[in-house]
């Protein structure tokens, strides 16, 4: 709904809260795409090493899901944290969907950055 909401409203230039937290919330929606696009490559990457690796040597794809639970833990929290600047009010859910928007960017590179560490 937000980002429905959001391509109504001119995001460069919002003057009201709820445009502005409709705003922030497509953005962290176009991110989070981002980042689970960007998560099946680095995926694959991994999948490919393990292919390449022997036995106990093998683990690349496991320690990535390990990684990526623990850093959806951490964003949740994080964020959550953030909102507390405005706990209660009506800014509350525009600086956690800022948070989650920012976080998951950051996120997304870092994935992108393994991935061709690995040669994809």
């Amino acid at each position: 709904a937000g980002t429905a909401y959001a391509e109504d409203v001119n995001c460069e230039n919002a003057q009201t809260q709820t445009d502005m937290t409709s705003c922030a919330q497509a953005r962290y929606d176009e991110a989070d795409k981002a980042l689970n696009a960007q998560y099946k490559q680095t995926r694959a990457a991994m999948v490919a090493i393990d292919k390449d690796l022997d036995g106990d040597m093998k683990g690349a794809e496991q320690a990535l899901l390990k990684a990526q639970r623990a850093w959806i833990n951490y964003r949740d929290a994080q964020c959550e944290n953030s909102g507390f600047q405005a706990r209660g009010g009506t800014m509350e859910p525009m600086l956690v969907a800022g948070c989650l928007a920012d976080l998951t960017d950051a996120r997304t590179k870092e994935l992108k950055e393994l991935a061709e560490g690995m040669g994809q």
